[in-house]
C-alpha cells in the first residue's frame, strides 16, 4: 500500500520521463527530417531554417485551439451554464472542493446527457471550466461525485490543457516536416543528389518520415494516460476519500448509455472515454497503445492501493 503522497510523486516522475522522452524524440526527428528537406532544396546539412517554420506553422495552428478550443467544445457539446439554485449540489460541491485546492473556481457546465461524465478544460485555473452531464449529476452520490470533480480540478491545477498544447504543437511539427518531405520525395523519384552526408539525411529522413508521426502520437497519448492517473491521485490528495472516485468510474465505466455529445474530437477530455470498446489479450493490450485513458481497472486498482 502506498500513501497519497507518494502516488502523486511517482506519477510526476514517470510524467516527466515520459515528457523528457518525447521532447528528445521530437527534436531528433524534427532535426533529421528538416536536413532531408534541405538536401532536396540543395543546401547542404547544416541550419535550422525549415524546422524554425514548421514550429511557426504548427504554433500558430495550435494558438486557435489553445485560446479558443473550450469555447468550440463547450458549443458542440451542447452545454449550458450551471444555475446555483438549479444545480446546487454541482454548484456547492466545486466551491467546497476549490476552497481546499485552493484555485479560483471553474466556470460550470452541464449537457442535457443521461450518460455519466464529465471533463475539463480551460488553459490555466483562472480560465477554467467543468463541464458534467445530467446523467452524472443524477447516477452519482455527494461522496462519488466529489471524486469525480476533484480529478477535474486536478487537471486544471496542474496545467494539464497547456501541457497538451505544447506536446501537440510539438507532435504537430514533426506531422507538418513528415508530410512535407515525403511529398516532395514522392514527386523527386531520388533525382536529388548531393554529398555523402546528404545521401545520409536523405535516407535518415525517409525513415523518421515514415515511422515519427507515429512513434510521436504514441509518446502523445501514453503523456495523456499518465496525466489521468496523476489526476486520480490528486483528487484523492483532495477529497482525502479514494473509495469515492472508485465507485464513480465503477458507475460510468459500466453504465451502458450512449453518450450522444461526445465525438472523436473529444472523447480525450472526459474522465472515461466515452467510446468504451472491449478487446481481448494481446489485441486488447495493442489497442490500448493508441488510447487517450488508461483501462478504468487499471486506474481503481492503483487508486485501492492508496492509504
Amino acid at each position: 500500500m502506498i500513501n497519497i503522497y507518494e502516488a502523486q510523486t511517482a506519477n510526476k516522475r514517470k510524467s516527466i520521463l515520459i515528457i523528457l522522452l518525447f521532447i528528445v524524440f521530437v527534436s531528433l526527428a524534427a532535426y533529421v527530417i528538416s536536413q532531408a528537406l534541405g538536401v532536396y532544396f540543395g543546401y547542404e546539412p547544416g541550419g535550422l531554417g525549415i524546422l524554425g517554420l514548421a514550429f511557426i506553422l504548427s504554433g500558430l495552428m495550435s494558438i486557435g485551439s489553445y485560446y479558443y478550443s473550450d469555447k468550440l467544445i463547450l458549443a458542440i457539446s451542447g452545454a449550458r451554464e450551471a444555475d446555483r439554485k438549479k444545480d446546487f449540489v454541482f454548484y456547492t460541491a466545486v466551491e467546497n472542493l476549490c476552497i481546499v485546492a485552493q484555485i479560483p473556481r471553474p466556470k460550470l457546465y452541464i449537457i442535457e446527457d443521461s450518460a455519466p461524465n464529465a471533463f475539463a478544460a480551460g488553459r490555466d485555473p483562472s480560465h477554467g471550466v467543468i463541464c458534467a452531464t445530467s446523467g452524472l449529476l443524477e447516477k452519482l452520490d455527494r461522496t462519488e461525485l466529489e471524486g469525480v470533480i476533484a480529478h477535474e480540478l486536478s487537471h486544471i491545477r496542474n496545467y494539464d490543457s497547456r501541457l497538451m498544447a505544447i506536446v501537440a504543437i510539438l507532435v504537430g511539427t514533426v506531422a507538418l516536416l513528415a508530410d512535407i518531405f515525403l511529398r516532395i520525395s514522392f514527386r523527386s523519384r531520388g533525382s536529388r543528389r548531393g554529398s555523402e552526408g546528404g545521401a545520409i539525411f536523405l535516407v535518415l529522413g525517409m525513415i523518421f518520415a515514415l515511422l515519427s508521426p507515429i512513434i510521436a502520437q504514441l509518446i502523445q497519448l501514453a503523456i495523456s494516460r499518465r496525466r489521468e492517473f496523476f489526476a486520480d491521485a490528486s483528487s484523492v490528495a483532495v477529497t482525502r476519500q479514494p473509495e469515492g472516485l472508485i465507485s464513480a468510474l465503477e458507475k460510468i465505466s459500466l453504465d451502458r448509455e450512449p453518450l450522444e455529445a461526445a465525438n472523436k474530437a473529444t472523447a480525450h477530455l472526459y474522465i472515461i472515454n466515452p467510446f468504451r470498446q472491449k478487446g481481448h489479450g494481446a489485441v486488447d493490450r495493442f489497442a490500448g497503445l493508441f488510447n487517450t485513458h488508461p483501462p478504468v481497472e487499471e486506474r481503481i486498482a492503483v487508486l485501492k492501493k492508496m492509504a
